[in-house]
């Protein structure tokens, strides 16, 4: 069962959120995952041994999906343990042990702040190539998100960005708190790896790939890169640090919003 996660996993295996999960490694310890259900949902064990959150409380994740992806990364984990390779842990330590002690309209509050600094809406007046792009490849998007929110959102290549009207924001305010605080959670770290809520949604929408939005979230910087070049170890890494960002992130609120099981509850080497 593992096993069949890989594929999703490897896009999503990558450095996560730092601030709550250190950059170290430490000697692995265990040989086996396994997952069970609990009282309060479904438990990651690592050998008989139950898995706890930064701050000792019991890892509980409200999915049986989210699980198997969860011990899909501690099963990817060879002679040592790479924290910061495994995003979806780090969402759930901070959904679970919730370290800013954030509400679930101060999330709602932080996501919006976002709309007003939208990538896809700041625009240039030149290079003529890159306005073109940016015309070309952001007005699908904004048309697009326009249409399924029923709200007007628009462009400005002025430095004060454009203006979003209340009504835009009240929509959007009313959206998101059709989500739990797991999947707020999710939502807030993909909008800041692609510094953009109108991506983020056509992302959870499934109306773009990971692959597309991380590609119209660099669109300025590939522009650059196709006229100048790039540093190929650097500018790789980069792109692949943020699709497996952006693809865990996304998992993470699929999984946090949908109430499935699977079969197999235990997951075995």
């Amino acid at each position: 069962m593992l096993r069949c996660f890989s594929r999703f996993y490897r896009a999503a295996s990558s450095t996560g959120l730092r601030a709550y999960t250190p950059a170290v490694e430490r000697k692995k310890f265990y040989q086996n995952v396994s997952i069970s259900q609990g009282e309060g949902g479904f438990e990651i064990n690592l050998d008989r041994k139950k898995l706890k959150t930064p701050q000792g409380k019991l890892f509980t994740v409200p999915s049986e999906p989210l699980a198997i992806a969860v011990a899909t990364e501690w099963d990817s984990q060879r002679d040592s343990i790479k924290s910061y390779t495994m995003h979806l842990t780090t969402l759930c330590n901070t959904a679970l042990d919730n370290p800013t002690q954030r509400n679930k309209e101060q999330f709602i509050r932080a996501a919006l702040k976002f709309l007003d600094t939208d990538t896809v809406c700041y625009r240039v007046e030149e290079p003529p190539g890159l306005v073109e792009l940016q015309t070309n490849e952001w007005d699908p998007v904004i048309n697009w998100a326009e249409k399924r929110y029923d709200v007007s959102i628009g462009s400005s290549t002025s430095i004060m960005g454009p203006h979003i009207p209340a009504e835009t924001k009240e929509a959007f305010m009313k959206h998101l708190a059709s989500y739990n605080m797991w999947a707020l959670l999710g939502l807030e770290y993909i909008i800041v790896q692609l510094k953009s809520m109108v991506l983020t949604m056509g992302l959870v929408d499934r109306y773009l790939t990971v692959e597309r939005a991380v590609l119209l979230s660099r669109l300025e910087e590939e522009y650059q890169i196709q006229r100048w070049g790039k540093v190929e170890w650097a500018h790789d890494y980069d792109l692949q640090e943020l699709r497996s960002r952006t693809a865990a992130g996304t998992l993470f609120v699929h999984f946090c919003s949908e109430s499935s099981t699977v079969k197999h509850k235990l997951l075995q080497n």
